[in-house]
């Protein structure tokens, strides 16, 4: 069942940026926004994919990216770059009332403060390397897709995006996991090669799914 869902996930991310890169650069900004905010929200659930431990969120974090892509490939690189910062203003935005939402005292008849806590109020250390994490990725997909598009101008965009992805994924998945994880888990090497075998799978659903719309 959760494949399934997984696959419906990235048919809708792949679905949704294409149309959001039809309606132009504003709409994927906004679109690489707003992955982001939900990557960082859903990361905290943990689900078995393929018979893997891993998050619910790794599609949205490598879908922002592929937005970011988008605006780098059909705009230009200072658009790209735009998103990121912007991206990472709301992600600090956000962090900081969600910390204040979760400080407002419920009254008798509230019921959800329970799960406010658990949604919003997470380690200071994993929400800092997420937003710091995801921000320094962000700027080093921005430069190597922009080196490989250079270097590599007869690939097509579907290519590229995979290459820029696969490199920037194995990035994210050791920052994030030194800066956020170490000293939590067992197995810090085990972590990250799950963590990037998942995203692997993820990177090789959303090219497939590009290639196939796009043609």
């Amino acid at each position: 069942m959760n494949e399934l869902i997984f696959l419906a996930q990235i048919s809708l991310i792949v679905g949704f940026s294409l149309r959001a890169l039809a309606l132009g650069k504003e709409a994927l900004v906004a679109w690489v926004a707003i992955q982001a905010l939900i990557a960082n929200l859903f990361v905290l659930k943990q689900i078995t994919l393929f018979g893997l431990e891993a998050t619910a969120s790794d599609a949205f974090a490598i879908g922002s990216l592929l937005g970011v892509n988008f605006l780098q490939e059909y705009f230009n690189q200072e658009e790209a770059k735009r998103a990121t910062w912007i991206c990472f203003f709301l992600m600090v935005f956000f962090t900081l009332v969600s910390q204040l939402h979760v400080l407002y005292q419920p009254n008798v008849h509230d019921t959800t403060q329970s799960a406010f806590l658990t949604l919003l109020a997470p380690a200071p250390r994993l929400v800092m390397a997420s937003i710091s994490v995801f921000f320094v990725v962000q700027q080093f997909d921005i430069r190597f897709f922009a080196f490989l598009k250079i270097t590599w101008p007869k690939a097509s965009f579907s290519t590229r995006t995979a290459v820029s992805l696969v490199i920037s994924q194995l990035l994210d998945t050791v920052l994030f996991s030194f800066a956020g994880l170490y000293g939590m888990m067992a197995s810090i090497v085990g972590v990250i090669i799950i963590s990037f075998v998942i995203k692997l799978l993820v990177i090789g659903c959303l090219t497939c799914c590009i290639k196939w719309a796009k043609g």
